[in-house]
């Protein structure tokens, strides 16, 4: 080879080096980041994003999960309004507050399903939520399962504000009151119920959100959805169908492998080992992602018009809360 000619084949290679390094750029570059929110508490939202993030169902999917914790619910939701975050996962009625105060969010999917709330109680003669008139429930009064019960409730002609006493008390501490029995019963969330039924045989299930609101409805409701802002859709127009790829990913793979899940969550929100399987298990911990623009936005809409019959918001939200493609 010539010296002109080993020249040539050296500018060549560099030319091609170069534009392989700015075509691997312009691939990383191209993928979207959504920042999620998260909690420190064992629930729903940091248990999902953290499958899909051990499992790299985010960048399977053509994004990279951006988590940002926070450690109460207020800030949770705050961050949303703010637009620090992108979406989470989040109560059907509280989003229909939030969009009626003006926050630009749509409701992208469904998540979990409401299997998830559940009332126990330790005292045998409690076996029903009627049983509960004149009794003691801790609750957590500002959540959106809170509504939900009382939606259910009043179906069957009970006024939980009347008819019994009501302890205003966030999920973990309900669990504790009912612990040291200063309750009659305690409204809980998995899988925090698991964990009490499992440290205590006496604790059993009076009350399943699921089963009430099938009673009620003649279908399923959704307990929790995920809602994605307006501004991060129309910069990132294909955020929210990867987006419910990878939750699609994450739902198969909690049926398909309870115990690789269970692992996952022992390991990252430090779930007792076996919790969050035994949940999944007893089909309480039911974690299903939809597209809500389809089948289930009925089933969505439903519950707004309930939370507003219920007296819970002043009137339905517009048409637009509900994402459609």
């Amino acid at each position: 080879m010539t010296r002109l000619s080993r020249r040539a084949f050296a500018l060549g290679t560099a030319a091609t080096l170069i534009g392989t390094t700015k075509a691997t750029v312009s691939r990383a570059q191209a993928r979207p980041k959504i920042r999620i929110g998260s909690l420190t508490l064992p629930v729903f939202a940091p248990i999902i994003v953290n499958i899909m993030k051990a499992r790299g169902f985010d960048t399977k999917n053509g994004f990279d999960a951006d988590v940002q914790v926070y450690p109460s619910f207020s800030a949770y939701y705050a961050g949303l309004a703010t637009g620090e975050i992108d979406t989470l996962i989040g109560g059907p009625t509280y989003f229909q507050k939030l969009r009626l105060e003006g926050v630009p969010l749509k409701i992208i999917a469904t998540g979990a399903t409401l299997a998830d709330l559940v009332i126990v109680s330790k005292d045998p003669a409690i076996k029903s939520l009627a049983d509960l008139k004149g009794k003691q429930l801790a609750a957590d009064m500002g959540s959106g399962q809170f509504q939900i019960l009382s939606i259910c409730a009043r179906s069957n002609k009970i006024d939980l504000a009347k008819d019994m006493t009501l302890v205003n008390a966030n999920f973990a501490v309900a669990r504790a009151q009912l612990a040291a029995g200063r309750v009659d019963a305690a409204m809980l969330i998995e899988p925090i119920a698991t964990m009490m039924i499992k440290d205590d045989p006496a604790v059993k299930i009076v009350f399943n959100a699921n089963d009430a609101w099938k009673q009620l409805t003649g279908g399923h409701g959704w307990e929790l959805v995920y809602a994605m802002r307006e501004d991060t859709i129309k910069k990132t127009p294909d955020a929210p169908v990867k987006f419910i790829a990878a939750l699609q990913d994450v739902t198969s793979y909690l049926r398909s492998d309870p115990d690789g899940a269970d692992r996952i969550a022992v390991d990252t929100v430090k779930l007792p080992p076996g919790v969050l399987k035994e949940a999944v298990l007893a089909k309480r911990w039911e974690f299903d992602a939809k597209p809500a623009w389809g089948d289930e936005r009925k089933g969505i809409w439903d519950t707004f018009e309930r939370a507003v019959t219920a007296g819970f918001h002043p009137r339905l939200p517009d048409q637009a809360i509900i994402y459609a493609p």
